[in-house]
Order: C-alpha cells, then structure tokens, then sequence
C-alpha cells in the first residue's frame, strides 16, 4: 500500500489515520471444542491456533484440555472427544499461558469470536490471569457484512468452506476448524481488499454500518465511571428506554455508539436516547440484582427479559378439606416453580400426582392449558376425595402428605418407584414409553430442585458470605430471606470485618411474605444463588444453617442431567436423520 502524495490530497495525514496494512497484520485464528455452550459454566476441551502473516502460516497451536470432569455425550457425538482422551492432557491452567504466549502482539481471529474469546477470558479469569487487550475479528460477522444472503444464506463455518472450497474441511476438531476459518478469513479479506479497505482499522470501520448521528452520541457516556454498575438509556420524554449492566460503565456503554452493536432493536434504541443514567455498584452482583429491579420498575420497551418477574405459573396444594394438586399464579405454603409456561406445570403436576398415588384428571389440564383460561386454578385431582372414589379419608390425608413430603424434600420414596418403573420399562423393550417417562420425571426433579434450591436460601433471614476478588480483596453480599441487603468491598490490604460490619449495619430492611421463596423474586434469588456457588465463596455468618433437604431432588441431579443429554442427543440424532431423508 503506497502513501497518497501530499499534492494528491492537500492535507497531512493525522496519526489515526496511519494504520498496519492488512498484509503485514499477524492474525491468530484460533478455534475452541468445549464441554458446553456456557462459558462460566462448561470448560474447553480443546484448543486450535494458526498464526498468520501476509498469507503465510507462521505457526500452529494445538492441544488436547482437560476439562477436570466427564464430556457429555452429544459433544462426545458431536466432536469425536472423549473423556478418555482428554484423561491424560494438560489442565486449562498449563495450556492458557502458553497460548497467550503464542498469541501475544496478534489480533484474535474466530468464527463466532463472541463464543471462543468468551471462554477464553473466563478460563484466564479461573486462573487469574490478566487478559491482554487484544483486538478481535469476527468471521460470522465479516462475512455477513461481505456477503449477501443470496450467496450465502448461512454463514455457518461449513457453509462457508463450501462456499470459498477451502483447503481444510471444517470437523468440530480445533486445529482443523482453525485452518478452515484461515483460508475463510483470506477469502473474505480478498473481497474487502476490492472496495479499498488494505488496513485493519478500515477492515474494523468496514464492518458495521455506523451513521454518523450514532458516533456523536458517544458525548453521552463520557460521564459514566470506569467501574461496575447499571445504564440505563433514556428517551425524549424523559422514559427509559433499557436498562443494562456492566463490568466498566464507561467502556461498554461507549460500544453501543461503534459498530460493535448491530442488533436493529438497539440501533433504533440509541437512535431515541436523549440521556444516560447510571448507578454505580460495589461489584456484579450489586449490579445484576439492582438491573433485575429497575427493569421490574420500568419495563423498559428495549428490553426482553425480567420485565415481570413474579409472574409465573406454581403448582400448589389447594387449601382445603381434600387438598388437590393445581396449577395457580399466586405460590402456596408447599409450591413448586415458576414455571413460564403453564402447560409445563401442568405436566410436571400431573406426573406428581401420578407418583404420590392421588388421581388425576389429565384431561382437564390438557384442554385448559391448550386454551389458555386464565381464571380457574388448573386441577390435578378431584375437589373431594370422593369425586375419584376414595373411601378412605384418611388414605387421602395420606397420599397428600406424601406429595408434601416430596415438595419439602422429606422422602423421595415416589421418585425410587418411577425410575423402578424406567427400568421395567427398559426390559420390557418399550424404549419409546421409557424415554418419554424418562423426559417428564427429568422435567419434575429440575423443577423440584429449583425450587428446593432457592427455597432453602430463602429461609435464611440473614446471610453474610465473601467472594474473592481477581485483583485481590474481597466482595461481600449480606442477603436477608433470599434478597440481596447490602454489598461491599474489601479491596487488598482492607481489613475485611469492619466493611462486612459497616454494610450489615447498612443493610436493607426486608419483610418476608408467605410462599416458598418468602416473597423474593425468583430471578434475584436465582443470581444471588449462582453468585453463592462461585468458586471461592465464603459464608462469613448466617442466622441458621443452609441446607438443602437430604431427601431432596438434589439427591437425584446427577441421574437428571444425564436424563437430558440423553434427550439432546435424541434430538440431535433425529434431526441429523431428517436432514438426511430430505
């Protein structure tokens, strides 16, 4: 790339304006296998790199990981890894520096960067290690920018080794991904090169389309801190338009105003934004929490979710001489959810009826949660005992205390008979039946854990707990009846008691009502449980001990999550084998 002589242009370049042509850029392409889609939940399994330069490999990184726990079976299908392949390979702790290392100076290239770099950070974060501030290129988003959907109406990675007949066959193997998404990567950069774009910082501004009314609204967030906290967008009238969280206020709000967003929603969103509030917070949960609330509060129209977070279908015991099974938007004492959809509670009900031995009218519940009539609570057994032809009041009493039993998670005798019955369903060769009963008990020991989970924090009326920092110091959370109080922090050389003692002192005053979860949000509830499960977490002090039931469907976890890989599976071969006929 020749520089433009002065004559030519009349002014002087500025210093923005000089940039690392494309041809002399190092790219790393890098590609990840991983136990799962969630990157602060799964591990990587696998790692695959190319370095490149002016077209030419200058070195290839690749390694087997183990991920420290067994690799679900429809990843196994999927990418040909197994458990034991990855028994003897290094931990993500030795392969992470030295592929940073081999990384280092380059510009991180994936197909989907979004997922890859994301579990690469949250593997650097796992094992402290500070993330270099590499630039990222996106070949999903490059290619949807280059390439009309007429050429290509998908821009999965094998789409487009097929498209550009690339050298290396895509095969959800990491080095193999990494080398069909260079010769991707040259492609799309060869297409580019053709409408004047030769260095990196045109290839980043190529990208997105930013009109320039969205770039001079970055004025709006050079007030926002460099620290955690909640945004939220306001429009003309003053409304806000969505609220959102992040790690640094200033930075990410900054992204909405590049080409970085490209959701239409948002686009439009920013579009109507005359003000940017913020509200500073002491670490991420503070901030999650106080976002949950605040989209309570407004319902903002740009955002999809929280907007009504104690709405949802429980199943409950009804109050009265024969208690029945029924599926209600207001939780009783013994309640099982939220579920979203009330055909799902109805389901799992049904199945809780059927294994505590009290009839159900299964008929009913399909027809009203099929026409959706929102007054009457959905049955599952008849309004007096006799109704079914139990003669026996007192068998009755009996068959509901057993449903209690499971709820509270005092005996799961019920849950030993199905999956008796799986097995007699297994001999008798009736696959069908069996995995079908296998889905719904699946479905009711989720449901019950869940509810278990959060119902045993929420009876908790204080709890104080600590998580360590990445950059040193502690966090601290004081969480009353499963609601977050107050939060702090201890940076590194703080002594730690006199915060906690001046947060608990600070706390918020909260008022449990009746219900399984005391009145909490289960959203908030459920954040603030992911944060107490937190590698490094401490209880500092409770009012009483947390613990599950020991009869609970925690017991049968593992059995359930095994019950739904299976049913990935299942789909996934069964969508594998339609695509085939067609």
């Amino acid at each position: 790339m020749t520089s433009p002589q002065p004559s030519a242009l009349g002014v002087q370049l500025g210093f923005d304006e000089l940039d690392t042509p494309l041809r002399d850029t190092t790219f790393v392409v890098v590609d990840l296998e991983t136990t799962g889609g969630k990157a602060a939940e799964d591990a990587i399994t696998e790692i695959g790199a190319v370095k490149i330069r002016a077209g030419e490999v200058l070195g290839e990184f690749a390694t087997l990981v183990d991920p420290g726990r067994p690799i679900p079976p429809y990843i196994v299908q999927l990418t040909g890894i197994t458990t034991a392949m990855v028994y003897a390979a290094p931990r993500i702790e030795e392969v992470l520096p030295a592929f940073l290392e081999f990384a280092s100076g380059s510009v991180l290239v994936a197909h989907n960067a979004g997922f890859d770099v994301g579990f690469l950070q949250a593997a650097a974060a796992r094992c402290r290690l500070a993330w270099p501030r590499f630039q990222v290129l996106c070949t999903v988003k490059l290619a949807r920018r280059v390439l009309g959907r007429d050429e290509a109406p998908s821009v999965k990675l094998s789409a487009l080794a097929e498209l550009f007949r690339v050298s290396t066959v895509p095969t959800h193997r990491a080095l193999d991904d990494a080398r069909a998404t260079v010769d991707v990567l040259h492609a799309l950069i060869e297409r580019v090169g053709n409408q004047g774009v030769h260095s990196l910082t045109e290839l980043r501004d190529y990208m997105p389309v930013v009109t320039a009314e969205q770039r001079a609204k970055r004025a709006l967030a050079a007030h926002l801190p460099r620290k955690p906290g909640v945004y939220m967008f306001r429009g003309p009238s003053d409304e806000v338009l969505y609220v959102g969280t992040a790690v640094d206020l200033h930075r990410r709000v900054r992204t909405y105003f590049t080409g970085s967003e490209t959701r239409p929603r948002l686009r439009e969103m920013v579009a109507l934004t005359t003000r940017i509030d913020h509200v500073e917070c002491a670490h991420g949960l503070e901030a999650g929490v106080r976002e949950l609330r605040l989209i309570a509060a407004h319902t903002p129209p740009y955002n999809r979710r929280s907007k009504y977070p104690m709405r949802g279908w429980w199943i409950i015991l009804t109050d009265e001489a024969f208690p029945r099974l029924a599926v209600s938007r207001t939780p009783g004492p013994d309640a099982i959810g939220p579920f979203s959809v009330r055909a799902d509670a109805a389901d799992v009900a049904a199945l809780l009826a059927q294994m505590c031995g009290l009839r159900t009218c299964t008929r009913r519940i399909g027809r009203t949660a099929r026409h959706g009539d929102r007054c009457p609570p959905v049955a599952v057994g008849g309004c007096a005992a006799a109704r079914f032809g139990v003669q026996d009041a007192s068998a009755y009493a009996t068959q509901v205390e057993g449903v209690r039993a499971v709820v509270r998670g005092l005996a799961d005798d019920a849950v030993e008979a199905v999956h008796e019955h799986l097995d007699t369903l297994v001999r008798d060769q009736l696959f069908e039946n069996a995995a079908r009963l296998r889905d719904r008990l699946a479905a009711a020991l989720v449901a019950l854990r869940r509810t278990q989970r959060l119902a045993s924090l929420a009876a908790v009326d204080e709890l104080v707990a600590a998580r360590p920092r990445a950059e040193g110091g502690w966090e601290f959370a004081v969480i009353r009846a499963g609601r977050l109080a107050s939060a702090g922090v201890a940076p590194r050389g703080v002594r730690p008691m006199p915060v906690v003692e001046a947060i608990v002192a600070g706390a918020e005053t909260v008022r449990p009502s009746p219900g399984p979860l005391r009145g909490a949000s289960p959203e908030e509830i459920g954040l603030v449980a992911r944060w107490l499960d937190g590698e490094g977490t401490r209880i500092v002090r409770a009012s009483r001990g947390w613990c599950e039931p020991t009869r609970g469907a925690g017991r049968w976890s593992a059995w359930a999550e095994l019950a739904r890989e299976a049913r990935a599976v299942r789909r996934l071969l069964s969508a594998d084998s339609s695509h085939r006929l067609g």
